[in-house]
């Protein structure tokens, strides 16, 4: 396509190995905030992922005479009440935190995107049916659904991240079709139609490359906002189930210390803190650089 526009306005084909960053990167680059929580971000996954070779002991390991022990060159973050270690558990527990914030991001994104595609470009009475079920959804409060599945079915990994995933869609669905709705009638929509083009290649090849951009921001945006929910069903035992280790539920499991051994909620605690306050900064920061016109 780029050759036979070049070809066509009789310019230099541009070369992708010595062409310029495009202007999103430089913008995104340009923004400090975003760039450092972008590293910050990247180092918590790093760490999470390698935690089988960081973490200095078994997260789930109750080592004897080590109970509520606090931070010392043995034990760096100190150790819980089943005398288990802190670094160890919360190493692994980001793990299981970011996974679920991830997957159930994807599932809201995939479902929400979908609906909202399908009636903002189709409107008439399938945006109508698809609006209503939207609104039908927006009335339950996501917590708790979330809780009466987890209490009808059992906590289980799987379960809190289609539980959260599923009932979180209708926020990307309104989005995704306030989009649509606004681009379908543009010029370039509308030519790509009289050339013949089918709805389905116009919807998915024209309209949505333009949507993404706004999609991409509210996913990141999202990730946070599932974090703190995943804590919060941890700390009222509904999360993950135990043993297995997660921020949320170290934070729970250090509430009765809390006056006396404070480390055990306040690292798990920390770690929430700055990854909600990272995707959130980098959800601004895509923003700004995605969408030039806010700026």
């Amino acid at each position: 396509m780029t050759a036979l526009l070049a070809d066509t306005l009789d310019l230099p084909e541009r070369d992708p190995a010595t062409a310029p960053p495009r202007p999103e990167l430089r913008r995104f680059l340009a923004n400090r905030r975003a760039v450092a929580a972008a590293v910050l971000l990247g180092t918590i996954w790093l760490a999470s992922l390698l935690a089988p070779v960081l973490a200095p002991h078994d997260p789930d390991q109750q080592i004897p005479g080590a109970v509520s022990l606090p931070p010392s060159g043995a034990h760096l973050l100190g150790t819980d009440g089943f005398g288990r270690d802190v670094l160890s558990r919360l190493l692994w527990g980001g793990r299981v935190s970011q996974v679920i914030g991830l997957l159930s991001t994807a599932v809201s994104v995939a479902v929400g995107a979908v609906v909202g595609a399908v009636a903002g470009y189709r409107g008439g009475i399938v945006d109508g049916a698809l609006m209503r079920l939207t609104e039908a959804m927006v009335t339950f409060p996501a917590v708790f659904v979330v809780i009466t599945l987890v209490a009808v079915f059992g906590a289980s990994v799987s379960l809190v991240i289609l539980a959260l995933g599923l009932t979180a869609w209708p926020v990307t669905a309104r989005l995704v079709r306030a989009e649509y709705l606004a681009l379908r009638e543009r010029e370039f929509v509308q030519a790509a139609a009289a050339l013949g083009a089918g709805g389905g290649r116009v919807a998915w090849r024209h309209i949505a490359p333009h949507v993404a951009p706004v999609v991409i921001v509210g996913a990141t945006l999202r990730v946070g906002h599932v974090l703190l929910i995943e804590a919060g069903l941890s700390y009222l035992g509904l999360g993950v189930p135990p043993p297995a280790a997660s921020w949320g539920g170290m934070v729970a499991d250090g509430r009765v210390y809390l006056f006396h051994a404070w480390w055990m909620s306040f690292f798990p605690g920390l770690c929430i803190f700055l990854t909600v306050m990272t995707y959130n900064l980098l959800g601004d920061g895509l923003r700004d650089a995605l969408d030039p016109r806010g700026r």
